[in-house]
């Protein structure tokens, strides 16, 4: 299994868990009000219930493997527990172990946070320094069918049951962290490539994005998709250069604990 199913068999099972719970309280509830005597019927939802919080035991033993063996948790300096259990930092180490795959001399930096001259600090995603640029990634850990263009302020969400969602253009969101990039690092706006990665559990329909600095695409196309612009695009940083960009913005990855979360500008423009 990859670890993309795992994590989708993880909160599929978190879901069921949830519900059957609260279906076997209702069934406990309903059994005691009749006759007690028939509480031996909810024998066989107790069974399925522990099936399936074994599974899900299992499928979080897996993604925990993978996670002690990824380099994220040292960056990042977050816990398995606190990345299984968040869906947007869930969605992040989904995409840094599918980049790790690429290997040297490209550099990973998640959960970069930026300082800004007001005092707050910017969030950014994931970055990777390559030989061909910087790229810059939005995760976006969503499910259901996602609408959007480039030009427009807003994009949206549907799902099969409940109303529509309009979230802040994705683009636009990584484009004010690459503008703070720049600045960090007194680069050209060539040397910055943005990526947007949805889930795999979300369909991306009437998707217009014409910018070629700019892709959106689901997490199971990452590799796919850097490969074929690392194939494409000139070689711009040696692999001594790549390591002084790392140098340079390693120590932000850890700068969220230091001034505590209240500080954290995540960009929510309304």
């Amino acid at each position: 299994l990859c670890l993309d199913n795992l994590e989708m068999i993880a909160v599929t099972i978190g879901e069921w868990i949830e519900t059957l719970c609260s279906a076997g309280r209702r069934e406990v509830r309903s059994v005691f009000a009749a006759d007690k005597t028939t509480l031996k019927e909810s024998t066989g939802l107790e069974t399925f219930l522990f099936f399936i919080i074994l599974v899900f035991l299992i499928a979080a033993r897996m993604i925990h493997i993978r996670y002690v063996k990824s380099g994220n948790g040292s960056a990042s300096g977050r816990s398995f527990a606190g990345t299984l259990l968040d869906k947007g930092t869930s969605g992040e180490f989904m995409i840094y172990s599918h980049l790790e795959k690429l290997g040297e001399p490209n550099r990973l930096l998640p959960h970069l946070h930026l300082p800004k001259s007001d005092g707050t600090t910017i969030d950014i995603d994931l970055v990777m320094i390559a030989r061909t640029g910087i790229y810059v990634f939005e995760s976006k850990n969503f499910s259901g069918c996602i609408f959007g263009d480039e030009d427009s302020r807003y994009w949206t969400q549907t799902m099969k049951r409940g109303p529509k969602q309009q979230f802040y253009n994705p683009i636009w969101q990584n484009e004010s962290r690459i503008s703070s990039l720049k600045r960090q690092l007194a680069l050209e706006a060539d040397a910055f490539k943005s990526y947007v990665v949805f889930s795999d559990q979300c369909t991306l329909k009437k998707m217009y994005v014409q910018s070629g600095r700019v892709k959106v695409m689901n997490r199971s196309m990452i590799v796919r998709e850097i490969i074929k612009d690392m194939a494409e695009l000139p070689d711009i940083f040696t692999p001594l250069e790549i390591n002084q960009i790392y140098s340079e913005l390693v120590p932000y990855t850890h700068t969220a604990a230091a001034i505590g979360q209240a500080r954290i500008e995540t960009v929510r423009l309304e």
